[in-house]
């Protein structure tokens, strides 16, 4: 299944669009959390160009609560059904809930994007080896699914991440996952440290990720270390998402779709 997912092009990387129906994401919160602004809003995400959508039903980022499963599951589930029926990209689920994922992926969800790396649900890693759906895997500071703002330090911030996925992909590998399953994602922002030069300096070094052999995934769209206003972060963002491509990066992941689309046009044109 993973294998058909992933149809790499030759002169950009697959742009991953981004549909939160969150109420409380720090970029778009409460904008798409009605099943017909988020049907519109999935529509838009593939007339502008999107290779992937990713959609998530709670938020992870500084200050955002902890939502129940069953919530969450109101949240995504019907309106997956809805614009699974409507769309014809890959869709992912962003989600670090082993049940949100299984009911996702059964109702025609392609990929699992678990920001914890299978951290926080033991249960996830079996739904993943069940339905052999590519896997993301994120590095984060925090063992929660909830970053924090916190000024952390690094003697060698890219050594850490790689300790970590390897780490990670030993564990999923060791439960009957295919490496090839497997996306990886440094982490960005909070995520990574409040220090913004931890981020820039992942995005300067990200070619030292490819001895993974896995596809890499960057998320740089409107976060806090780029600086100013989210509607001011967003070429800033593009033309980070430029240098990850240049340094291995095989997915961008953004807010932004039309205006990315447009860059990488012109990026090799």
């Amino acid at each position: 299944m993973y294998e058909n997912i992933f149809h790499l092009k030759n002169d950009r990387p697959l742009i991953m669009g981004v549909l939160n129906l969150t109420p409380d994401s720090f970029s778009d919160g409460g904008e798409y959390n009605t099943l017909e602004k988020a049907l519109h809003r999935a529509k838009q995400i593939e007339e502008e160009g999107a290779d992937i959508i990713d959609i998530g039903g709670e938020s992870t980022g500084p200050n955002s609560k902890y939502i129940p499963l069953e919530r969450e599951l109101k949240r995504v589930i019907p309106i997956l059904k809805k614009i699974k029926r409507n769309i014809d990209i890959p869709i992912s689920i962003d989600t670090y809930k082993s049940e949100v994922a299984r009911q996702a992926v059964e109702e025609g969800a392609d990929i699992v994007n678990d920001v914890t790396a299978l951290r926080q649900d033991p249960k996830m890693v079996k739904i993943i080896k069940r339905y052999k759906c590519p896997l993301i895997i994120m590095y984060s500071k925090d063992n929660t699914p909830r970053t924090t703002i916190q000024n952390k330090n690094y003697k060698d911030v890219i050594k850490i991440i790689k300790l970590f996925l390897e780490k990670r992909i030993n564990y999923a590998e060791n439960h009957g996952i295919d490496k090839k399953q497997i996306i990886i994602d440094p982490g960005l922002g909070n995520f990574i440290s409040k220090i913004p030069k931890y981020s820039f300096e992942i995005i300067a070094r990200l070619n030292e990720l490819r001895d993974f052999g896995n596809n890499i995934l960057i998320g740089a769209s409107r976060k806090s270390f780029l600086g100013g206003e989210f509607k001011e972060r967003d070429i800033k963002g593009i033309i980070t998402a430029g240098i990850a491509y240049l340094n291995g990066a095989s997915i961008i992941r953004t807010h932004n779709i039309k205006d990315t689309k447009e860059f990488f046009k012109k990026f090799n044109g």
